[in-house]
């Protein structure tokens, strides 16, 4: 392939190619400043704990974007929810499997109560999520009054943000001595499952004569992508193996990377995004999908503030401060498009651990909190640049 026939088809797939560089870059940047600590074992582990619950939100951000809506909502309905657990564990004393299924259910209500102005009345969905904003925010400093942080003790409620899937094999085995060997067979599959996967994609493509990228650019994708889910397992392995916050995040990354792609449910959310009224002309209910997407989000919400409030082994006043501003930067990193109908489910877990390697990095580095937030802000404002300079080399 010649550089030129490199160059247009890194024009053409740039939205998809250019989040993995900016990880690329950004993570060799922190590692150079910090003189190998941000690729620790430790630090890649906290990281992708830390990611877990902006990556959850963000999957549900990304569907709320393509039909061409936002929820602010959800960083305090997390928070809110993640007090509402707080206090059936540590006040009421539920047991963990009845606080869950609560918080879950509370969490599909709360987002079908955002939707149903938005698809029934026609109110924006700004307004309708920032009046949710206000609500939860309210809720949450009213559970809190008077007992300030709730602690939370539940062992196995607590395991869901710090501990870690179990091992087969005991640490002093002789076979890999010292590293968790179900992370290290887990991230092997993945990366059996991710070139099984995209082979198969790509054949399907050609089956209906779709333009594909070539093939040594197909080689050196695959090969970059499996080295690094190798190398990042690696070095999960070598801390205490994967954490059961990340499995949840890959479980609900995978189950909605399915429906987006594979299911009528998908093809119907991205025709809405694409255009509504032509969706609405060829039979798709926009008022159910709306309905579906925000409850969908909701239930997300939920799963986020259980993660957060779990890994903290506590509830407060503050959570869920920001949330949607990390979801919504997350989803634009990861490829999604202002103008709704584009984006991966994929692209936006991988754009929330570019988000938070900044956050993580940054930290590491001992940067201000005041110039941590103007960053992050600059990252959101170059997410949304770079959207529409995409769109305009597409065509």
């Amino acid at each position: 392939m010649t550089a030129k026939d490199l160059q247009r088809a890194l024009n053409k797939n740039i939205r998809d190619y250019g989040m993995f560089i900016a990880l690329a870059v950004i993570m060799t940047i922190f590692t150079i400043a910090t003189n190998g600590l941000f690729l620790s074992s430790r630090n890649l582990a906290d990281l992708m704990n830390q990611t877990g619950y902006i990556a959850v939100l963000a999957v549900g951000m990304t569907l709320v974007i393509v039909i061409r809506h936002i929820d602010l909502s959800v960083g305090f309905l997390a928070g809110f929810l993640g007090a509402v657990a707080a206090i059936g564990l540590s006040i009421l004393h539920w047991p963990f499997y009845v606080v869950i299924p609560v918080v879950l259910l509370l969490g599909i209500i709360a987002g079908l109560l955002t939707a149903l102005p938005v698809a029934k009345l026609g109110i924006p969905s700004f307004v309708a999520s920032l009046a949710g904003w206000l609500i939860y925010r309210g809720l949450l400093l009213l559970s809190t009054t008077g007992t300030g942080t709730i602690n939370i003790s539940d062992p196995t409620f607590v395991a869901l943000g710090n501990g870690s899937i179990p091992d087969v094999f005991p640490d002093d085995s002789a076979f890999l001595p010292g590293l968790h060997k179900v992370t290290l067979f887990l991230g092997l599959i993945a990366i059996i499952w991710f070139i099984i996967a995209d082979l198969r994609a790509r054949k399907q493509k050609m089956k209906y004569q779709f333009e594909v990228i070539p093939v040594d650019m197909l080689v050196l994708k695959l090969v970059l992508i499996s080295v690094a889910v190798g190398f990042i397992t690696w070095k999960l392995a070598g801390y205490n193996g994967m954490g059961w916050t990340v499995v949840i995040m890959l479980v609900v990354v995978g189950f909605y990377d399915w429906v987006s792609r594979q299911t009528a449910l998908g093809r119907h959310v991205y025709a809405v995004g694409g255009n509504p009224e032509a969706a609405e002309l060829s039979g798709i209910s926009v008022s159910k999908i709306t309905l579906l997407t925000f409850g969908s989000m909701g239930f997300l919400s939920a799963v986020a503030g259980i993660l957060f409030s779990s890994r903290l082994q506590s509830a407060g006043p503050t959570g869920g401060t920001l949330f949607e501003l990390d979801a919504i930067a997350a989803a634009y990193i990861g490829g999604v498009s202002a103008a709704g109908g584009v984006g991966k489910i994929t692209g936006s877990m991988v754009g929330a651990l570019v988000y938070m390697s900044l956050r993580n990095g940054m930290n590491l580095m001992g940067v201000d909190e005041s110039l941590q937030y103007v960053v992050r802000g600059a990252v959101l404002a170059l997410a949304v640049i770079f959207d529409v300079a995409t769109r305009k080399v597409r065509r």
